[in-house]
């Protein structure tokens, strides 16, 4: 059954079970994910599935998109990318079948999701889950297809990358299921990279708070905006492997009865570049003209700057994902010269490095140690933004494997964390 925090329950459960690309990948996965869906069925819970694309065919239909045209209506490449997850639900309905588990494949309008009309990157607006209700009443899986629904203009809708685990998350918020288990091709969530820190450490227990402070600033799985979601509907969840099936990192509530470890993890993200509007005119509302502006085209603004005015005027500086640099520099620039800015500036080889704990709030001196850590390892700081459980820090792209590595170490985050945070 789900445990809850290291406890196992003796009651039926209903799950919903996320997987992901890889873990769906082959024929071979799937009759190895129909066969843990019998096996938990045998144990008396009720499940249901939610299913990304197999392996990197989102990939492979962008590819396509692109050698057919130049011109990719928002409307029609929604269609075409959902394919893959529908594609998806029918061949795992299949293989649970072959295991004489009845099952059912919906795709994301008929599971009951009501989006939005943005293209590419919808926003569920409400979610009628009558079908899945209904298979799971009568004991069949429903297989549901993730990342997608229909929008208030009928239209299919696909939710962007990770939507998957956006589905999977608003599910189990609607069926008021025990837990939601995200599965993917790593154990859980790691207190870094395993590929930049050998010796990073499986976390075993995040609050929603650390989980949502970590996706924003690097860690890449689950995704942000499902992590959003289950925070705001206290959703219980669960990154696991697919592939080992062991216990994985749960994510939930804040333990107020248990000591935080002070500093949980280290994440990093080399995805934004910096722009900087020198000699800004330092008077009301041109901040928010900019920022406004900046918004308007949908730039995600991330870690902003300005510096104390000399002389009546100031520098600002933000982070932006690369993508959109080139609009975010062209919006600084008329602006600029609309207010008798000086030169509008961009730096692509730029990355952060970030401290996220619980455990921080109630603990000095953490940001010296980090200042101190990376002083002593030669990285500069140019930027530096913070939170109350999280330190980001920009430096040069060149040096945030090292800045990583030596914060990781400074913070014996290889070792066991008070609180049983393992």
């Amino acid at each position: 059954m789900v445990p809850r925090d290291g406890v196992s329950l003796t009651t039926m459960a209903l799950l919903v079970q996320k997987f992901g690309g890889t873990s769906v990948a082959t024929p071979d996965r799937m009759r190895e994910v129909a066969e843990q869906v019998r096996f938990r069925r045998l144990q008396g819970d009720d499940v249901v599935l939610v299913v990304s694309a197999m392996g990197s065919e989102t990939d492979e239909l962008l590819r396509l998109a692109s050698a057919v045209a130049d011109r990719r209506p928002g409307r029609e490449m929604d269609m075409l990318i959902t394919a893959g997850e529908r594609k998806a639900t029918a061949l795992m309905c299949m293989a649970l079948a072959d295991r004489g588990v009845a099952a059912e494949s919906l795709t994301g309008s008929q599971a009951g999701f009501l989006t939005d009309t943005t293209h590419q990157n919808a926003r569920i607006l409400e979610i009628q889950p009558d079908r899945v209700r209904d298979a799971v009443a009568a004991r069949r899986v429903p297989v549901v297809a993730g990342s997608q629904g229909v929008s208030t203009d009928r239209d299919v809708t696909f939710l962007g990358r990770g939507g998957s685990d956006t589905t999977a998350v608003a599910l189990a918020h609607v069926l008021g299921a025990d837990a939601c288990e995200l599965y993917t091709d790593v154990s859980g969530v790691f207190t870094a990279d395993p590929r930049v820190v050998p010796r990073a450490r499986r976390i075993g227990r995040l609050s929603y708070d650390e989980a949502l402070e970590m996706t924003a600033t690097g860690c890449p799985k689950p995704a942000m905006r499902s992590v959003e979601v289950a925070r705001a509907r206290r959703v219980r969840l669960h990154v696991r492997s697919a592939f080992t099936w062991e216990p994985g990192t749960w994510i939930g509530e804040e333990d107020s009865a248990m000591e935080q470890a002070i500093v949980s993890a280290v994440t990093h993200d080399t995805s934004e570049a910096k722009i900087t509007v020198a000699g800004v005119p330092d008077r009301p509302g041109i901040a928010g003209t900019l920022f406004r502006r900046l918004a308007d085209l949908d730039v995600n603004v991330d870690m902003i700057v300005q510096n104390v005015s000399a002389g009546g005027i100031t520098d600002i500086s933000f982070t932006v994902p690369h993508g959109q640099l080139q609009a975010s520099r062209s919006v600084a620039q008329a602006l600029a010269g609309e207010i008798g800015a000086g030169a509008v500036t961009s730096d692509e080889e730029i990355g952060r490095v970030s401290l996220v704990g619980a455990g921080m709030k109630t603990n000095p001196g953490v940001a010296a140690t980090m200042f101190e850590t990376l002083g002593a390892g030669g990285v500069n700081i140019e930027m530096i933004s913070t939170s109350a459980i999280r330190i980001s820090c920009v430096v040069r792209e060149a040096d945030v494997l090292k800045a990583v590595s030596v914060l990781h170490e400074a913070f014996r985050l290889d070792a066991a964390g008070p609180g049983g945070r393992q």
